[in-house]
């Protein structure tokens, strides 16, 4: 179960995370050009910022949704 979603608001990116190694790094589904899953740092994550220079923000009204589930309606929306 992805439990976060961190987005650029002034892009497509979004990242669901779903396990936290309780230090710094995060298995996540991503969705921006393509649809991937991997492994992200949250520091290196603070340091992106979208296209007008926004960074990165925490999705406060998310509700807890599968990796498959995500996977399969983002890359439906592609």
């Amino acid at each position: 179960m992805a439990q976060v979603k961190l987005f650029t608001p002034d892009s497509n990116w979004t990242w669901y995370a779903s396990e936290f190694d309780g230090n710094d790094i995060f298995y996540y589904l991503a969705s921006g050009l393509k649809v991937e899953m991997g492994y992200f740092s949250l520091e290196e994550l603070k340091e992106i910022k979208g296209p007008l220079g926004l960074t990165i923000e925490w999705n406060l009204y998310y509700e807890s949704f599968s990796l498959q589930d995500l996977m399969e309606k983002h890359k439906s929306e592609k």
